[in-house]
C-alpha cells in the first residue's frame, strides 16, 4: 500500500494560525474521506535542532527509511532533495510584497527556499486562483503542476451558550483578526474608524485580535482617543465568542492568498466588509461588502453605511451563512486526496 507521509508539524503547534489551522483541518478531512488504498503517516515534531535541518536533511531520510511513495509539505518547505514525488502547499507570497514584515533570517529562508519548492514539486497546490496566477507569474511555475483546492473555515464552532459569559458585552464592536502586520492594512481601518467615532459618534469600539508583532503602539497612537483595543493572540475558544459578537468583521488587507478569516466570520453569521484585492473577492464572492483599499475614503464611506443599515448587516448575514457552506473540510480533503493518487 502506498505510503503517503505528511509534514504535519504546523498542526500540532500551541498558537495556531491560518497555515496550522489548515493543516490540522486538512488532516481532519484526510482522516474521513475515502483514501482507496492510501496510507498515510503524519509527522507530528521535528525534534531537536534548526527546523531547516530537519526540512532538508532529516524528513528525506525518515522518507527514505519508510519506503514513503509520497511527501507533502502543507506550508512551502518540500525536501529540495528527496527519495520520492513531492506535493507543496503554497498559501501566498506575502514574503515577497511584504518584506518588512518578516524578520531578516525568516524572510531569507521563505525568498530563497519557497522559488525552489514550486519549481522542484511534481505539484503544487494553492487555495485560489489569486495565488496560483501569483506563483506562476513570480516564479515561473508550469500552471499545469498547479491544483487551486479552496480551504474552509477552520476555527471550531464554540457553544453559544459559552459565549454569553465569555466576550460578551453591551457595547456593539468592529472586529479585525490577525497578526498585527503593515501587510493587514490595519492603520487604514484605525484610522477610519476614529474618524467615525470622532465625527460621526458612532457607539461602537474597534476590536483588533491578533498578536502585536510591533504595530501596537503605531495603532494606538493613531487611534487617539478612540476606544481601540488590542487582545493579543485569542485562543479557539475566546476568537469563536469574539467573532459570534462582533456587529462587523473588517478585513482591510489588500493582499490575501485566500481570505479564512473572512470565511470564519461568514460561517458565523457575522457580517464581513472586506478590501477588494487579492483573493478575498474570489473568497467571499457576492456575500461580503467591499472597498477599495487605494482609496483613503472609501473605507470610512462603506463602515458608515453598514453600521447604520441594520437590513445590510441582516443581507449580508444571511449570504455569508450560504457562502460559508459552499465550502468544506470533507471536499479539501478529497481534492488533495485526488493529487496524491494522480501522482501514484
Amino acid at each position: 500500500m502506498p505510503l503517503v507521509v505528511i509534514d504535519g508539524r504546523d498542526a500540532h503547534g500551541s498558537e495556531l494560525r491560518g497555515w496550522g489551522r489548515y493543516a490540522r483541518s486538512l488532516l481532519g478531512g484526510l482522516a474521513a474521506v475515502d483514501l482507496r488504498g492510501l496510507q498515510l503517516r503524519v509527522v507530528r515534531a521535528g525534534g531537536l535542532g534548526p527546523e531547516l535541518a530537519f526540512e532538508q536533511l532529516k524528513l528525506p531520510l525518515l522518507l527514505l527509511r519508510r519506503r514513503a511513495a509520497l511527501v507533502h509539505s502543507p506550508n512551502c518547505f518540500l525536501p529540495l532533495r528527496r527519495p520520492c514525488p513531492g506535493v507543496v502547499t503554497i498559501h501566498d507570497l506575502a514574503f515577497e510584497q511584504w518584506p518588512a514584515d518578516f524578520s531578516p533570517l525568516t524572510r531569507t529562508k521563505y525568498r530563497r527556499l519557497v522559488p525552489l519548492a514550486a519549481r522542484s514539486a511534481e505539484r503544487v497546490i494553492c487555495p485560489s486562483r489569486f495565488t496560483r496566477d501569483d506563483l506562476v507569474a513570480r516564479y515561473g511555475v508550469e500552471p499545469a503542476k498547479v491544483r487551486v483546492i479552496p480551504e474552509a473555515a477552520a476555527l471550531p464552532l464554540g457553544d453559544e451558550r459559552w459565549f454569553d459569559h465569555g466576550e460578551a458585552s453591551p457595547a456593539p464592536y468592529l472586529l479585525a483578526v490577525g497578526d498585527l502586520r503593515r501587510k493587514k492594512n490595519l492603520a487604514a481601518l484605525v484610522r477610519a474608524f476614529a474618524d467615525l467615532w470622532r465625527d460621526a459618534g458612532v457607539p461602537h469600539r474597534l476590536v483588533l485580535a491578533g498578536l502585536d508583532t510591533g504595530e501596537g503602539a503605531r495603532l494606538r497612537a493613531l487611534a487617539a482617543q478612540a476606544p481601540v483595543e488590542i487582545t493579543g493572540y485569542l485562543d479557539d475558544l475566546r476568537l469563536d465568542a469574539l467573532m459570534r459578537g462582533a456587529e462587523l468583521l473588517v478585513h482591510p488587507c489588500p493582499y490575501e492568498g485566500f481570505g479564512l478569516v473572512a470565511l470564519e466570520a461568514m460561517a458565523r453569521g457575522t457580517p464581513v466588509l472586506a478590501a477588494r484585492a487579492g483573493a478575498l473577492p474570489e473568497t467571499a464572492g457576492d456575500a461580503a461588502a467591499y472597498f477599495e483599499p487605494h482609496d483613503p475614503t472609501d473605507l470610512g464611506r462603506q463602515l458608515l453605511a453598514l453600521l447604520t443599515d441594520d437590513q445590510a448587516r441582516s443581507e449580508l448575514s444571511r449570504r455569508g451563512l450560504a457562502r460559508a457552506a459552499e465550502f468544506s473540510w470533507q471536499r479539501t480533503a478529497a481534492e488533495t486526496a485526488a493529487v496524491y493518487r494522480e501522482l501514484l
